[in-house]
């Protein structure tokens, strides 16, 4: 007692002498930079080390200990069991543990209970018999794996490794007899082919062949009967590797004759060095086979013809699947229009001599029989174009230009005239007539389309013929009765006029572009009139030009007829009237903006005073350019209710608002409002 005291007293005596050496605290102020005590954990957090945490060792030392740990360790999986008996993760664990004791006895006994909870389990079975395997207890493992093989027969793992354990144990006998009552049940290929590979490990090929023949029998498909075949091969008989695709071919049904099975077929034969034998079958196979479900044995085919074939008999195998193949389909179809113009190309590809002509010649005159049902010209579109190529092929290719004709002429017999009309039939066959020398032929057919069905493209193809002849006075009369039948067509008025000016005849071109613009009804006038204030600005008729400004912007006040015009102020100064120019434009500005600043078009306003400063921009005066961008406006944005279709309030859109000058000075609140953005500009610089 008195020890424990002194030691007592001796240890605050030490706490007492560490206090009072401890520094002296002279500065209590508070630091400058604070640390939170949120700040401190999480920079220990930071710096802490991620080890994860480990269990101690527990080390036993004598039996008893090691008693109290198993049936401690016995506990808690009994316990965990008791809780869900259908654990089976649990019951493994557990059996692995007794496993681990050594105690087999104990670990069968919860392998069994298992069983006796879930006898399907897969994985259960395995982890019983390899625990079996694994302590080479050979009769136990047997009996685990007959009585899982049993229970699901339809389980291959079980066999597999059933059979695995008897080869590597050396009791093939044992792996055949599996191997038998597995067979039993007809399972998949791989089974079979395991049983094969069995025998030939055990050198008995005889036993292999039997195994085949069953499997056949099993399995009448080719993948059966191209294997055993390949085992015949490979075991270098080639009459009964030949014997059993015979018998294949006898045995199976004629479904089931298929590309893979020829193919196969086939390569021996090829392998075999029998390329007579193999061209037969590739020939009866494409045959009997459609063309869908043979293009690779087609491939093939080729390849084989390349290597033991020469180039004219690979050639016409080449043409004459297309041929079928294009066969059937315009026998599906035969609208199909664009399956007719590959196979007459294919036809004219494959032409050897003057006597191939009449293939092509049955294809086209099969293709144009094929009139489309309906007088559509959208169904006819793809047909007229047969026709075409047809004639082409004859003045081309058969060098025949008298059938090319015919052929043009019969096309323009079959289409509907009444209904529409195709230009380019026309035009091909009058260019067919030029080309034959015969231009009153030419003329002939091209007058009587624009009388039976005229078009534009009749009409402009007619003149560009007649100007090609040099024939001035046809193009005039052609273009009367073009403008005669289509008055309304400012492009025809505007070629015309450009013919006429091509010739050097200004009045009559003049007098053109003026009978064009009086027309009441124009389809497109826009281009009219540029096309004649192109004309009279070309010509350098810098009055007439203006005038005919005037005239137009009576019509309509658009702003790009005023920007035009000042453009072409602008341009008509020529050296030293560069000054009178600008002045010219700048009256015509000023006066496009009165115009919309009284109509009260702000956007076509704005564009014309943007034009006005880049030309000052580019070389006017000071003054001018100040005065003009002061009558710039000023762009803000602003809000307007969007309404729905049937009126009601859809909400609200931003959109950009131009202010003038003098609607500033009409509106003192904007003012108001100007001043006010200013300030808080003002406000957000200086606390800034």
């Amino acid at each position: 007692t008195a020890t424990v005291r002194h030691a007592r007293t001796h240890g605050q005596a030490d706490g007492m002498s560490a206090m009072s050496n401890m520094p002296k605290v002279t500065n209590k102020q508070p630091a400058p930079m604070q640390i939170t005590a949120e700040q401190i954990l999480r920079e220990a957090r930071e710096r802490q080390e991620d080890e994860p945490y480990t269990a101690p060792a527990q080390k036993v030392m004598d039996p008893e200990e090691l008693a109290v740990y198993r049936m401690k360790e016995r506990k808690q999986y009994e316990d965990r069991l008791r809780m869900n008996r259908n654990a089976m993760g649990a019951w493994i664990k557990y059996a692995a543990f007794e496993e681990a004791q050594r105690d087999f006895e104990r670990a069968r006994s919860v392998y069994e209970r298992a069983i006796d909870v879930d006898h399907r389990n897969s994985a259960l079975w395995l982890k019983y018999a390899e625990m079996e395997m694994r302590n080479r207890h050979i009769n136990a493992a047997r009996n685990v794996w007959d009585r899982a093989v049993t229970l699901m027969p339809r389980m291959d793992q079980f066999w597999f490794k059933y059979i695995y354990m008897e080869e590597m144990l050396g009791n093939v006998a044992g792996a055949r007899a599996l191997f038998d009552r597995w067979t039993e049940w007809e399972p998949e290929d791989h089974a079979w082919t395991s049983f094969v590979r069995l025998e030939l490990r055990a050198n008995q090929p005889d036993r292999a062949r039997a195994v085949f023949q069953r499997y056949v029998a099993c399995h009448n498909l080719p993948r059966a009967w191209v294997k055993w075949a390949k085992f015949e091969e490979k075991q270098g008989q080639t009459a009964n590797s030949r014997a059993v695709f015979e018998a294949a071919m006898q045995e199976m049904d004629e479904r089931d004759h298929g590309e893979a099975f020829f193919l196969a077929f086939a390569q021996f034969e090829e392998r075999a060095k029998e390329a007579e034998r193999a061209r037969a079958i590739y020939k009866y196979a494409l045959e009997a086979l459609p063309r869908s479900q043979a293009l690779d044995l087609h491939k093939k085919y080729v390849q084989f013809e390349k290597q033991h074939g020469d180039r004219r008999g690979i050639e016409n195998v080449v043409v004459t699947r297309k041929r079928f193949a294009y066969e059937e389909a315009v026998k599906a179809d035969p609208h199909t229009y664009d399956v007719w113009f590959d196979y007459a190309r294919l036809e004219e590809s494959a032409i050897e001599a003057e006597a191939d002509y009449h293939r092509v010649r049955d294809v086209y005159e099969r293709a144009v029989a094929n009139v489309p049902p309906a007088a559509d010209k959208r169904l006819w579109r793809r047909y007229i174009y047969l026709w075409l190529k047809y004639a082409l092929f004859e003045e081309l290719t058969a060098l025949d230009a008298e059938r090319a004709a015919a052929v043009l002429a019969e096309a323009r017999r079959v289409v509907p005239h009444e209904h529409f009309t195709f230009a380019k039939l026309w035009v091909h066959a009058a260019h067919l007539e030029v080309r034959q020398k015969r231009l009153d032929a030419a003329r002939k057919l091209l007058g009587q389309a624009i009388g039976r069905c005229p078009k534009d493209k009749l009409f402009k193809e007619y003149v560009q013929l007649e100007l090609q002849l040099g024939d001035v006075e046809r193009c005039r009369k052609l273009y009367g009765r073009y403008l005669e039948w289509s008055p309304s067509n400012c492009a025809a008025w505007a070629a015309y006029a450009d013919l006429e000016a091509s010739l050097g005849e200004a009045s009559r071109s003049r007098a053109i572009f003026e009978l064009a613009v009086g027309q009441e009804q124009l389809d497109m006038p826009e281009s009219l009139w540029k096309a004649y204030l192109d004309f009279e600005i070309g010509a350098s008729e810098w009055d007439k030009a203006r005038a005919l400004y005037r005239r137009l912007l009576a019509r309509t006040r658009h702003v790009k007829v005023w920007l035009s015009f000042a453009t072409m102020e602008v341009e008509a100064g020529g050296e030293g009237e560069g000054e009178a120019a600008r002045e010219r434009a700048a009256a015509v500005y000023a006066e496009a903006e009165a115009s919309f600043r009284e109509s009260g078009q702000k956007d076509e306003r704005v564009l014309v005073l943007e034009a006005w400063r880049d030309m000052l921009a580019r070389g006017g005066s000071e003054a001018a350019l100040a005065s003009v961008e002061a009558k710039m406006p000023k762009r803000v944005k602003k809000r307007r209710p969007v309404l729905g279709e049937e009126g009601e309030a859809a909400g609200w859109e931003e959109y950009y608002d131009y202010i003038f000058a003098e609607e500033e000075a009409a509106a003192p609140s904007l003012k108001i409002l100007d001043m006010a953005r200013k300030w808080k500009k003002q406000k957000v610089e200086g606390d800034s």
